[in-house]
């Protein structure tokens, strides 16, 4: 099925036609129907689905009939980045409609994102703390809005953006259309979308489950030697375009930097670095300038380079749909990727859940000379069983030995951790 099913003026259509597109995704194809309609929509979907398209080609479709010069559509997102690309991917599908689009975000001049408002467009794309700056200076008129968008609104709850979006609620009209996206969705985003959403089609698309095209696995390693595991990994095997995930700011620019130390092409993208230096990262990143880039999972969302060919968990995740979002990175586009975890004697429970989620074990490897330290093991198994209020006695020679293994053991069959 091709994108003419769903009847795009021809302006539209030429513009989905200069990129390539052919074949709507799944989210795309449920999507778009009734969000032309007028509908609101509650939308399910993981990274690298296709929703971005799923919600703007509508979006400008119903945009081309109705007054200029005046803001009509709101997109809320929850990073500079994503805010930015879905302000691009407008841009991109609008060009010969005369529609305009401006993009609201801090860490830049709130004078030049007034003056571009001022000259008059159809479309803003803004991140909540920013714009509600706008609305307190009255540089932002939302009484027009006819099509309320909140994407990634699951990681907009994670920021604390939440009490900002009902503010900014009361700003635009009570009659409109409402579209919210997200990839999970915990009690609090879906007693917002029952505020704000009116009767509305629920699109779901394997939400937590990771594309088919990515091969998983996790690799034991000792939290000290994890930098040099990554060196050697990176050395070792075909890595045309890597992403390598941290659980901390610190940790993102100086994994980097180290790398960078060693003569690999690497940079950062995290939260302490200023709007230019994120830029330069990223357009480095697209460019090939640097072909590693280390981030944290609320830098990388918004990212969108394609032909990522790995996925690396520098440090495990936090919840399962988090590792879903990470690994979702690769493997789109019809390609294939690779995802590699490095896994600690700590984070068993957390790879249980993900190996839930997946449905399935994920293989181990072994790179010879990193394998896990018996010892590690032991003092793990303290600190958890203090965790669960649990009596231990004090480790023992013979404790290490019984978690000593060989370095090509089969890891899917053992267990770390007792509980």
């Amino acid at each position: 099925m091709s994108f003419s099913v769903f009847n795009f003026h021809p302006h539209i259509a030429a513009a989905i036609q200069e990129s390539g597109y052919t074949v709507p995704t799944p989210i795309q194809l449920q999507a778009i129907p009734p969000v032309l309609e007028g509908r609101d929509l509650l939308g399910l979907a993981q990274t690298g689905t296709g929703k971005t398209a799923a919600f703007v080609l509508p979006t400008l479709q119903r945009l081309l009939n109705g007054p200029r010069k005046c803001i009509r559509a709101l997109i809320m997102a929850p990073t500079r980045e994503l805010a930015e690309q879905i302000h691009e991917y407008f841009e991109k599908m609008a060009h010969m409609t005369n529609l305009r689009s401006a993009v609201i975000y801090g860490g830049v001049s709130k004078q030049n994102q007034a003056r571009n408002i001022r000259n008059g467009v159809e479309i803003i794309v803004a991140c909540p703390g920013r714009l509600l700056d706008h609305l307190n200076d009255r540089t932002v008129n939302l009484s027009k809005v006819e099509i309320l968008i909140l994407d990634e609104a699951d990681h907009m709850f994670d920021k604390g953006f939440l009490p900002d979006i009902r503010r900014i609620l009361k700003s635009v009209p009570a009659k409109r259309q409402s579209l919210v996206f997200s990839a999970t969705m915990p009690s609090e985003i879906r007693h917002l979308a029952e505020d704000i959403l009116n009767n509305p089609a629920t699109v779901q698309i394997n939400h937590t489950q990771p594309a088919a095209s990515i091969s998983h696995a996790l690799i034991p390693v000792e939290q000290k030697r994890k930098t040099d595991l990554l060196k050697n990994i990176l050395t070792q095997k075909e890595m045309t375009t890597t992403l390598v995930f941290t659980k901390t700011k610190y940790k993102a620019k100086n994994v980097a930097q180290q790398l960078e130390n060693s003569g690999f092409r690497a940079t950062s993208l995290q939260g302490n670095l200023s709007q230019n230096k994120r830029q330069q990262a990223l357009d480095g990143f697209k460019s090939g300038t640097y072909n590693i880039l280390v981030a944290t999972d609320i830098a990388a969302r918004g990212i969108d380079v394609s032909g990522i060919s790995h996925v690396i968990n520098y440090d495990v995740p936090d919840t399962a749909e988090a590792y879903t979002h990470r690994t979702g990175r690769t493997g789109r586009a019809a390609c294939t990727g690779e995802a590699f975890t490095f896994m600690t004697s700590a984070d068993n429970r957390m790879i249980k859940l993900i190996e839930q989620t997946l449905g399935k074990k994920i293989p181990r490897e072994t790179v010879s000379g990193f394998n896990l330290d018996a010892q590690d093991l032991i003092v793990a198994e303290k600190e958890l069983s203090a965790r669960s209020g649990q009596k231990r006695k004090p480790s023992t020679t013979s404790d290490a030995a019984k978690y000593k293994r060989p370095k090509t053991v089969d890891y899917s069959k053992r267990t770390f951790l007792k509980r």
